[in-house]
C-alpha cells in the first residue's frame, strides 16, 4: 500500500491514519457497550469514515503531480461522500436520519468510484474482455443479493414493497458495477486485488444493511457486522490509491 510513495515521512503518516482508523473501528467494536444489535458507539463509526476521508486527501497530497492525481482525488471525493452517506443514515445531519439521502449520497460515491476505476484501466492499459466478464458476473450477484435480501425478504416477512425497496435495486447494481470493474483491474493486474475485495465488502455490507432496514433482516450484532465489513472496504478502496501509483508510474514513460 505504501511502498510506491519515496518518501519516509508520507508513509508513516498513512500507516498512522490506518492505524487510528483501525483503532476506532475494531477498538470500538471490542470496547463499546450498545445493544443486541451493534456495540460500537456512533462517535466511533464515524470517526472510523471521518479519518478515511483524511487519508484520502492526504493520498491526494502525496501524489499529486503523478499520474495517479486524478484516480486519487475522485477516490478522495468518492469517500467524502460516503461519509455524508454514514452522518445522513445517523441522524448527524440537519432534519435527522434520511435514508435516501444516504443511499443517495453513497451511490454518488460509488459513480466517483467507477469514473475513477475506468479511467485507471484506460490509462494503464488494463482493458480486455475479462473485464466485461467480471463485470456481468458481479451485476448478476447484485441482482440476485438484491432479489433475496431486500425484495424475496420484504415478501416472506409480510412487508409492503415500498419505493424505497426498489430504489434500493439500482444501487445494489451500481455498487455491484464498482465490483466488476475492481475484479477486472485485479485480473489485469494483481497488485489490485485488496481493491476489488474492498469493493465486494462494501456490496456485501450494503445488502446486510439493505435487509435490516427493508425486509426485518435481523440477528446478533448486525450493526457491527455491517460496519466491519463497510469500513474496510472502504479502507481498501482508500488505500488503492497506492497501487494506483505504483501500476502509472511503471507505465509512465
Amino acid at each position: 500500500m505504501f511502498l510506491s510513495l519515496t518518501s519516509p515521512w508520507q508513509r508513516t503518516w498513512l500507516l498512522v491514519l490506518l492505524v487510528v482508523w483501525a483503532l476506532l473501528l475494531f477498538g470500538g467494536f471490542a470496547l463499546g457497550r450498545g445493544d443486541a444489535t451493534h456495540r460500537m458507539p456512533t462517535w466511533t463509526r464515524m470517526a472510523s469514515s471521518a479519518t478515511l476521508v483524511v487519508a484520502a486527501l492526504s493520498w491526494c497530497a502525496f501524489v499529486r503531480g503523478t499520474p495517479a492525481s486524478g484516480y486519487a482525488l475522485l477516490v478522495a471525493i468518492g469517500m467524502t461522500f460516503g461519509l455524508l452517506g454514514d452522518l445522513a443514515l445517523a441522524g448527524l445531519l440537519p432534519g435527522g436520519r434520511n435514508v435516501i439521502g444516504g443511499i443517495a449520497a453513497f451511490g454518488i460515491g460509488h459513480i466517483f468510484y467507477i469514473t475513477a476505476m475506468l479511467r485507471l484501466a484506460d490509462r494503464a492499459g488494463l482493458v480486455d474482455s475479462r473485464r466485461w466478464i467480471a463485470l456481468a458476473v458481479w451485476l448478476l450477484i447484485g441482482l440476485v443479493g438484491w432479489y433475496v435480501v431486500v425484495y424475496r425478504g420484504a415478501v416472506v416477512g409480510g412487508k409492503a414493497l415500498s419505493i424505497v425497496h426498489w430504489i434500493a435495486l439500482p444501487y445494489a447494481l451500481l455498487l455491484a458495477t464498482t465490483a466488476g470493474l475492481a475484479s477486472g483491474l485485479a485480473l489485469a493486474d494483481s497488485r489490485f486485488v485488496l481493491l476489488a475485495v474492498g469493493a465486494a465488502l462494501f456490496l456485501l455490507s450494503d445488502l446486510i444493511l439493505a435487509g435490516e432496514m427493508f425486509s426485518g433482516l435481523s440477528f446478533a450484532l448486525i450493526g457491527d457486522v455491517i460496519w466491519l465489513t463497510y469500513g474496510p472496504g472502504q479502507m481498501l478502496i482508500v488505500y488503492s490509491i497506492g497501487a494506483a501509483l505504483a501500476r502509472l508510474g511503471a507505465a509512465a514513460p
